[in-house]
């Protein structure tokens, strides 16, 4: 659920919701549905990078909204072996204008020689292997930098500040480590979702999951890495949306005539069923 408390009335709203996992080749959603109070009927389609969206507009007098996302997903952990294209394959005639848009700095992504001088850090991650291997390279180097620790950044938050800052949370650790893949010439991309954070939990067990952000890399084929525990991505990821920074896959965003928010309500629950 995801919901804005406002301070008086507002008036009127132009919204987006992003809420619906996706089906993939690693889950499939079996059953959506997304529900808005004040209740008003909502538009759905797929924008440019594959996310499912939920657009609505509401024109009566209203101090609260709320998103309510319920989704049946079934997931399944990925292949054992991750795709192992060479550096020749990513350097090949095309690449860079085939993946253009997840090799290009973004607002968010800014390019590493704009943060500060990485250039070695660049060639060492480079040298320690294929393509694949480097990805976890830097997700290594990435955890070397950054601290986890809830309420140090906030969504405005870039790959550079959260550098600077040496502290944040899973959309700067993906922030930062799409920065560095760009750097060596390896297209990724952000992906947001939701986390199942019991490992061990028995069929019928609901838990207070999170909203969690996390990369995809391309070395012959598409394959994520979740740098903020720096493992693979598993079945306890659900993929909701791809795209070049966290500023293409907002959960909830729009635009408002009325009074100015007063709080933000984001909560998960996460039961497995099977």
């Amino acid at each position: 659920m995801s919901g804005y408390t406002y301070a008086g009335e507002v008036t009127s709203s132009y919204n987006e919701a992003r809420v619906t996992p996706l089906s993939t080749d690693r889950q499939i959603a079996i059953e959506t549905s997304v529900r808005v109070t004040p209740s008003v009927p909502t538009f759905r389609y797929w924008d440019y990078w594959g996310t499912l969206v939920d657009a609505f507009d509401l024109h009566g007098a209203h101090d609260e909204l709320s998103v309510i996302g319920e989704s049946l997903v079934d997931t399944s952990s990925p292949e054992a072996e991750v795709p192992a294209a060479g550096w020749d394959d990513l350097r090949r005639p095309g690449h860079q204008g085939e993946f253009a848009e997840f090799l290009a700095p973004t607002t968010y992504v800014p390019s590493l020689a704009r943060m500060e001088d990485l250039g070695d850090v660049v060639a060492s991650l480079a040298a320690s292997g294929p393509p694949s291997v480097a990805v976890e390279a830097a997700v290594d180097w990435v955890r070397s930098r950054l601290d986890y620790t809830k309420g140090s950044t906030d969504v405005t938050t870039t790959a550079a500040d959260a550098l600077r800052g040496g502290t944040g949370v899973c959309q700067d650790f993906a922030h930062l480590t799409l920065a560095v893949l760009r750097s060596l010439g390896i297209p990724a991309r952000y992906v947001s979702g939701y986390l199942y954070p019991a490992s061990a939990a028995g069929v019928g067990t609901t838990a207070t999951g999170e909203s969690h952000a996390w990369v995809e890399a391309w070395t012959g084929a598409w394959w994520g890495m979740d740098p903020t525990d720096g493992g693979r991505v598993g079945e306890r990821h659900v993929i909701v949306g791809r795209g070049r920074d966290y500023a293409d896959v907002t959960p909830l965003k729009g635009i408002y005539h009325g009074a100015p928010a007063k709080a933000l309500t984001v909560s998960v629950e996460l039961s497995r069923v099977a």
